[in-house]
């Protein structure tokens, strides 16, 4: 009889401690909620892929600078298997069972590797990260960790030749920053 009441009072602690995790979950959330705002939509037509599609493990998104402060409103705090893809006017994230992540390329911070992401720590490099920034002017990192790690420096450097390159935009005194930005 008292094994089977310690049984249940252990039970009944370990289900006050995960409504409590859910409710600061959802806490964090509601505060985030007027800093994160809205993601841009998927555009209808992206073309064809510049770089990708590769498959990996979406790790979360998280208000930079920070890779703890884990983005949690909607489903865009939560893992998933996903796919990324590099097309003209910005990264797709296609995560499967939650929403896609369309970064668009004025966006774009950078695009690095990390150790880690979200709470996800790895070994060096081992999780490519792209920061940017939100119509709110929120900057976030979102981080995957690909299946094939040998895409990173792939990533990475087709990222330095965009910023690198010289854009259409007629800017009024001709300058732009490094990811090619008005100034």
């Amino acid at each position: 009889m008292t094994g089977a009441i310690v049984a249940v009072v252990v039970i009944l602690l370990w289900l006050g401690v995960i409504s409590l995790m859910l409710r600061g979950w959802r806490n964090r959330g509601r505060r985030q909620a007027d800093q994160i705002g809205a993601f841009p939509p998927v555009p209808a037509d992206l073309g064809a892929p510049e770089l990708g599609p590769d498959t990996g493990l979406y790790v979360g998104s998280t208000i930079a600078p920070s890779w703890q402060d884990r983005v949690a409103v909607g489903d865009y705090g939560d893992r998933a298997s996903a796919s990324i893809a590099r097309y003209d006017d910005g990264i797709l994230i296609d995560r499967t069972g939650a929403s896609p992540i369309w970064i668009p390329e004025d966006a774009i911070v950078a695009v690095r590797t990390e150790r880690g992401l979200a709470g996800k720590v790895m070994t060096a490099d081992g999780v490519l990260v792209i920061r940017w920034t939100l119509p709110t002017g929120t900057e976030i990192d979102s981080g995957l960790r690909a299946d094939d790690k040998t895409i990173y420096p792939a990533w990475v450097s087709h990222r330095r030749a965009r910023a690198e390159r010289p854009t259409d935009t007629a800017h009024s005194d001709g300058s732009a920053d490094e990811n090619g930005r008005t100034q």
